[in-house]
């Protein structure tokens, strides 16, 4: 892991969540509220929670496994585990769970592409003991 690497993963750590709601919710005005946010790029989850305007309820959604593979041309993204707490979200979330993407690689993200692989980094699950 690059020296770059170790420094966003700990400015990423460090960002407090207030600030991170604070700067979604003026993107997300009249859309939706932020209301929990949480990711840790080392162990591959994430977790989301938002209100959408004229909605009762919070959206939640939870994602394990995720990671980006790269060979100069194209990205590979992988999502290993996804749910949320409404079913529509739910049944769209199992279409993409499990799957590997292809997406171009941008030409504006093309010199860091190797930077985000280094980011989201694939890890394979370790094996049960028994």
């Amino acid at each position: 892991m690059s020296y770059k690497t170790r420094l966003i993963k700990m400015a990423i750590k460090w960002t407090p969540t207030k600030l991170i709601l604070w700067v979604a919710n003026i993107n997300l005005k009249g859309i939706a509220e932020l209301t929990d946010f949480s990711v840790d790029l080392d162990a591959q989850t994430a977790f989301v929670q938002l209100k959408l305007a004229g909605e009762d309820e919070a959206i939640e959604i939870c994602l394990e496994g995720f990671g980006v593979v790269s060979d100069g041309q194209s990205c590979q993204v992988t999502l290993r585990y996804a749910q949320a707490n409404r079913l529509w979200l739910d049944n769209i979330l199992a279409r993409i769970v499990g799957k590997t993407w292809t997406i171009p690689v941008p030409p504006q993200l093309a010199p860091h592409i190797g930077l985000v692989t280094d980011l989201f980094k694939v890890e394979e699950p370790k094996p049960e003991q028994d």
